[in-house]
């Protein structure tokens, strides 16, 4: 009999995560390494349990994440995303306090483009009276 694998894709940034929710003991294995591994700050882990921890659930389900692009915030943004579509998925009755958590709505929050004629998308290069 196939166990049952809930899975779903998180954002942030230019993160993408696709996460996989597994029947097993709370294991978080990030990239194939563990969470305390890949993530050295404990207020990326902090937020990356933090779907897990509203629902109590984290003893519940083992996750398997895959996570490309962008830097560590972006991809801790992205897992908990990701794991927050997952747990509904499971149960629908998680998803009001997820979502009024803020955990279901995705960050829109993009980096700005740069312009020409600048340093970045708003620095200038310093002006000189002579």
């Amino acid at each position: 009999m196939a166990e049952v694998v809930y899975s779903a894709t998180g954002r942030r940034k230019s993160s993408v995560a696709r996460v996989r929710l597994v029947p097993g003991e709370g294991k978080v294995v990030i990239n194939g390494r563990e969470m305390n591994d890949y993530f050295g700050l404990e207020t990326l882990k902090l937020i990356v349990n933090q779907p897990l921890e509203l629902t109590e659930t984290k003893d519940k389900y083992d996750i398997l994440v895959n996570v490309i692009g962008g830097g560590i915030s972006g991809q801790a943004g992205a897992i908990r995303h990701g794991i927050s579509r997952a747990l509904c998925k499971v149960d629908e009755e998680y998803r009001p306090a997820l979502k009024k958590a803020g955990l279901m709505t995705r960050d829109p929050r993009e980096k700005e483009r740069r312009k020409y004629g600048l340093k970045k998308a708003r620095k200038a290069s310093q002006y000189s009276k002579r």
